[in-house]
Formats: C-alpha cells, structure tokens, sequence
C-alpha cells in the first residue's frame, strides 16, 4: 500500500519534470509550472527547489527525497544550477566614429545562490539580457569600427566584468558574453571591401617589386661571379701557357748544345719552310717571292749560321761574365795575395 501511494504520489512530479523540457517552458525557465505539494517530493539532481512555508522563506530543498507538510509548504521557486545560455536578441549600436552596427550575442550564466535569484530579481532573464544590451552599446561607444573586430576579446571580457558587477546582488555569475554575429551597413561594408583590396593590392606590388629586386641583385651578384672566375682562368691559362713556352725553350736550348740537336734544328727549320711556302696562296691571290725561293738548303743554312752567331755571340758574353767575376773575387781578398814569398 505504501508503495503504491509513493508511486501515485510521484507522478505529478514525473510529469512536470518532463514537461519543463517542452520547447513551450524552455523560453520560461525562471518562471516554470511548480510542483503540487505531495508531501514526498523527488528533487532532481542540479536543481533547487525553494519551499515557503505559509508565505514565507523555509528552505530550499537538496536533490533527493524530500518531506513536506500539506498545505503549510509550497514551492515558490525552481531554480538551474546548470550553465545557462541565454539569446541575446539583435540591437542597434553605434561606434565612437558614428558607424551604426547591428549585433547579436549569447549569454552563459550560473546560479550560485537559489535564495538571492528567487526573491532578488523579478525575472532574472530578463533583466540579464536587458544589461548585456546596454553595457554592449555603452561598450562599443568607446571604440571606433576599426576596432570593433580587433577588439572583440577584450570587449566580451568587459561586458561580462560589468554584468557580473550588477548581478552579484541577484546571486547569479555571468561565466562568458559571446557576441555571436555583426551586420554592418551596405555602403560601410562596400567601404570596407574596397580598403581591403587597396591593401591587398599594396601588399602585392610591395612583394613583386621586392622579388623583381631580389632577382635583379641575383642576376648582377652572378654575372659578377662569373667574370671572376672567368678572369682567373683566362690568367690560369695565361700561366700555364707562359709556364709550358718556358719549358720548351729550356728544352730546345739544351738539344741545340749539341751537334744532333743542330742538325734536328735544321731540319725543323727546313719543314717549317716548306709549310709556310704551302700556305702563301691560301687567301690572297696576289704573291710576293723571294729570288732564291727554291734554294731550300740556301736558306736554312743561313737560319742557322744566324742561330750559330748568336750562340758565339751569347758564349762570349758568358766568358766575359766568368771572367769578371773571377776578379772581383780575388780583389776581395789582397791579404792572401801579400802573404806569399817574393
């Protein structure tokens, strides 16, 4: 018998707990249909139900099972301790630059004390919605338009600070303000559009004329590079050139000591002649020759009677050399030269 009384006297409580998640009791939370005194109460877990007792304050009651006495008590009040989001409707707002924008946001909210928000506040939706309305205008009459976007943090920060000023009374904590969705006007945003192309397009010119310059020092840094190394190899082969020229003339001058070497001479002298006189009408037509131009053996002779006189010539001068220096040697030394018996 006893449960069954405790079942019927349960389902009232069921039926409204259901009902108050309807769409149709969503929007009025703060002022839902109470539940009938049925002496057993079932209290919900997160919520806080407030008890008059012949019309004044008794408790609030605890999640669980809870006793009340018919006719005496009364819940007055059901209050959420959950998070809240509350729709803060759309509005008019104008900017520190007189730019009139239109802006919309949601509003996070926890009831900390069930006491102050039953009997601080009317209705504490409402009157919370109301104060993020006009601490947002106030808000954003202290900033221009530029502004409004850059600063969004920071001004959703102090609308919460303001809210929650005010609200410390009605024992509620405003836990974060999000401005959800900004309009501006037509021609302010046709304004706006165009300013971001003019940057966009400054950007892009200040880029390519910094790649078109970037190449240029590329292009002028390697042709620099190449003339260099082409320089240092022209003198490499220079060198190199100069160096085998050296060798072989070192190595003709020793051939050409000896008597071998004079006839090899002769006959290079001789092939070279010929060689030349092979090319004279390659490219003129018009031809200078000497008389004697078939008196091969005349002229080779003569090359090297020139080459011989210039070995006399060149020998005696290194004898003069030797024999100079052999005199300044002994000069260099008279005592020797006193010391020996007359």
């Amino acid at each position: 018998m006893f449960a069954s009384a405790l079942r019927n006297a349960a389902r009232p409580c069921r039926a409204l707990l259901q009902s108050r998640g309807s769409p149709s009791l969503e929007a009025l939370r703060w002022r839902s249909h109470l539940p009938l005194n049925t002496v057993i109460m079932f209290v919900p877990q997160q919520e806080a139900w407030v008890v008059e007792r012949m019309g004044k304050f008794h408790r609030v009651l605890e999640p669980g099972i809870n006793v009340l006495i018919p006719i005496l008590d009364r819940v007055k009040y059901v209050q959420s301790l959950k998070e809240i989001a509350i729709d803060v409707p759309k509005q008019a707002a104008i900017t520190s630059d007189n730019v009139t924008l239109s802006l919309d946001g949601v509003l996070y909210l926890r009831i900390l004390d069930p006491y102050k928000a039953s009997y601080g506040v009317e209705d504490p939706e409402f009157a919370i919605t109301q104060l993020a309305q006009t601490t947002m205008r106030s808000e954003l009459g202290k900033i221009s338009l530029d502004y409004v976007f850059r600063e969004r943090e920071s001004l959703n920060m102090n609308i919460v600070e303001v809210i929650n000023k005010a609200s410390e009374a009605w024992g509620i904590m405003c836990l974060r303000y999000e401005i959800r969705d900004i309009k501006l006007p037509p021609r302010v945003q046709e304004a706006m559009q165009m300013q971001v192309e003019a940057e966009r397009k400054k950007r892009a010119a200040i880029l390519e004329s910094e790649g078109t310059r970037t190449a240029d020092i590329n292009v002028a840094e390697g042709k620099r590079q190449a003339r260099i190394l082409a320089s240092e190899a022209d003198k490499m082969e220079q060198i190199n050139s100069a160096k085998g020229q050296a060798e072989g003339l070192r190595l003709l001058c020793e051939a050409l000591q000896h008597q071998q070497g004079l006839n090899a001479a002769s006959l290079a002298t001789a092939q070279n002649y010929i060689q030349a006189f092979q090319n004279l009408a390659n490219k003129n037509n018009t031809l200078i020759l000497p008389a004697n131009v078939s008196d091969v053996t005349g002229i080779v002779g003569s090359a090297v009677g020139v080459y011989k006189s210039l070995s006399r010539t060149l020998q005696a001068n290194s004898e003069d050399s030797d024999a100079r220096a052999t005199i300044q040697e002994s000069s260099a030394y008279p005592s020797d030269i006193e010391s020996e018996p007359k």
